[in-house]
């Protein structure tokens, strides 16, 4: 059995996404800018809503946010993996990407 250009992939390393080898390559940002992804593989984007996907001890706060917990307007920082958010009582609270939803 002969492979053809379908069967082909390539490991992209700026998107982490494999990518057909015959295909069009994935389009990128225009002005350089990170794309941020949430746990599910979504796109987030300043001012989209987020849910928690598992209970996370806050440092310096003493408390815990739970599962579920809706995070409003997030900010996206430099870090492809960080998001600025605020929630009652946590002032500079910052996410990681991989822990939240987009809703």
């Amino acid at each position: 059995m002969t492979e053809s250009a379908n069967d082909e992939y390539v490991y992209d390393e700026a998107t982490g996404e494999w990518v057909a080898g015959g295909g069009a390559a994935p389009v990128a940002a225009d002005d350089g800018a990170i794309v941020v992804r949430d746990s599910v593989g979504n796109v987030l984007a300043d001012g989209d809503q987020v849910t928690l996907i598992k209970d996370l001890t806050v440092k310096g706060a003493g408390q815990t946010l739970k599962r579920g917990t809706l995070i409003k307007s997030i900010r996206l920082t430099g870090d492809a993996q960080e998001i600025d958010c605020r929630y009652e009582g946590i002032k500079g609270l910052v996410l990681r990407a991989e822990f939240v939803r987009k809703r």
